[in-house]
C-alpha cells in the first residue's frame, strides 16, 4: 500500500506543487517540460532506494496505480478545478503519464533479472 498509493500520492503532489509555484516564473506551456526532468529523477529515486520489491508483478501494480493517480488527480485538481483556457492535454502530459507507466515497468524488470544473474 505504501509503494503504490503512498509514493504514487506523494510523487503526483510534487509535480502538483511544483506545476504551481512555476506557474508564477514560466509560461503555461513550458511548466510540464520544466517539471519533467525533476519527476524523471524523484520516481528513479523512489523506485531505487525506497521501493524494495524483488518481484515484476510488484512493478506492474506501481505503474497501473501510479499511472491511475496522475490521471485521475490531474483531472480533478487540474483539468476540472483551474480549467485551463488552451487545455491540459498536451505532449507533455502524455509524455508524462507513458513515464509514469514505464519507469516502474524498467525498474521492476532489471530487478527481476538481477535477481537471477549468479
Amino acid at each position: 500500500m505504501k509503494d503504490s498509493l503512498g509514493w504514487g500520492f506523494v510523487l503526483w503532489l510534487v509535480g502538483y506543487v511544483l506545476g504551481i509555484a512555476l506557474f508564477f516564473a514560466l509560461p503555461p506551456s513550458l511548466i510540464g517540460w520544466a517539471i519533467t526532468p525533476v519527476g524523471i529523477a524523484l520516481t528513479f529515486w523512489v523506485l531505487l532506494r525506497r521501493v524494495k520489491a524483488a518481484r515484476l508483478q510488484h512493478y506492474v501494480v506501481l505503474a497501473l496505480v501510479w499511472t491511475a493517480i496522475a490521471v485521475v488527480f490531474d483531472y480533478m485538481f487540474i483539468v476540472k478545478a483551474f480549467n485551463p483556457p488552451d487545455g491540459y492535454y498536451k505532449v507533455d502530459v502524455y509524455l508524462y503519464y507513458a513515464l509514469t507507466f514505464v519507469a516502474p515497468l524498467s525498474v521492476g524488470w532489471w530487478r527481476s533479472h538481477q535477481i537471477r544473474q549468479p
